[in-house]
């Protein structure tokens, strides 16, 4: 796969589809790997009329790595906040944000429809309000404005899911393939899919080291919530009612502090994309596009 030099670094990317259908850029969630946006999910968009782009946000997969940065200390993160300063941590959503924008510059793309996933989620709010010329549509999916009143996740589900990972390779898959089926809802968990999925993860990059720094990433923005009111393009959060990470009032903050933005729920769904869910999730993203005016 390609690689696109921006902000200094490199960062993985993949296109699927005719180049001159509508640009639609995916940004992935916290330690995600670009493969999170499955190839079905991705040729089936292709075939839906976008030019598709996926990515490998810094840190993670065959991306740069910051292993200079070291791990950040979240307590210290925390303790800096308490005190009012802002805590140093070795990159921001902003500079994953701009990012993603800079593999459109590389790419010879002015405007594109944007739509991320939990903390990509996060990112294309940053772009569409760091970056307003640049987005014809949002298409905001099981994220988050990081607002501090907003229900906290389930505790139980934050202990197992980021517990400490074995690195042996076999443990990892069969670990991760357990606290996926945690999140995923109430559909039929497909344990062989999360199995090749993983698999293939841990096989393409396996460096929970970047996650950390993600994570530290996440908690400096803080509440985003007034920044995203100033969104003007066409936009649509998508939320499982089920979702233990971000509580479906997340996706409800989201969508009420956008001007004109639909809410669509997903009933059954948690922080997954569940295969039964796929075909509403792109006529839903096709349909937002289509409200751009360009």
């Amino acid at each position: 796969m390609p690689k696109a030099k921006v902000n200094n670094i490199e960062i993985e990317y993949e296109t699927i589809g005719n180049s001159s259908s509508k640009p639609l850029l995916l940004i992935a969630g916290l330690g995600s790997q670009l493969i999170a946006w499955s190839d079905e999910m991705c040729e089936n968009l292709a075939n839906s009329g976008f030019f598709v782009i996926r990515f490998d946000n810094r840190d993670v997969g065959l991306s740069t790595k910051f292993e200079d940065a070291g791990i950040p200390d979240m307590m210290e993160i925390s303790a800096a906040y308490t005190r009012g300063e802002v805590p140093k941590i070795p990159y921001t959503l902003e500079d994953m944000a701009d990012d993603a924008v800079g593999i459109l510059d590389f790419l010879n793309i002015d405007k594109a429809h944007i739509c991320g996933a939990s903390m990509g989620g996060m990112i294309a709010q940053i772009i569409a309000y760091r970056h307003p010329s640049r987005v014809h549509s949002l298409t905001v999916i099981m994220s988050t404005t990081g607002n501090p009143e907003l229900p906290p996740s389930k505790p139980e589900i934050l202990m197992q899911f980021f517990a400490p990972v074995p690195s042996e390779r076999e443990a990892y898959i069969d670990e991760m393939v357990k606290r996926d089926s945690l999140i995923y809802g109430i559909f039929t968990y497909n344990e062989e899919q999360a199995r090749d999925y993983r698999t293939k993860e841990f096989d393409r990059s396996y460096y929970p080291d970047g996650i950390a720094r993600q994570m530290a990433a996440m908690a400096v923005p803080g509440n985003i919530k007034p920044k995203i009111s100033a969104i003007r393009t066409p936009t649509l959060v998508i939320h499982g009612s089920e979702d233990p990470f971000n509580h479906i009032e997340a996706g409800k903050e989201i969508a009420s502090t956008i001007s004109g933005a639909e809410l669509m729920i997903m009933n059954g769904m948690g922080h997954s994309f569940p295969s039964d869910l796929i075909s509403q999730i792109i006529n839903a993203l096709v349909a937002n596009s289509n409200k751009s005016s360009n």
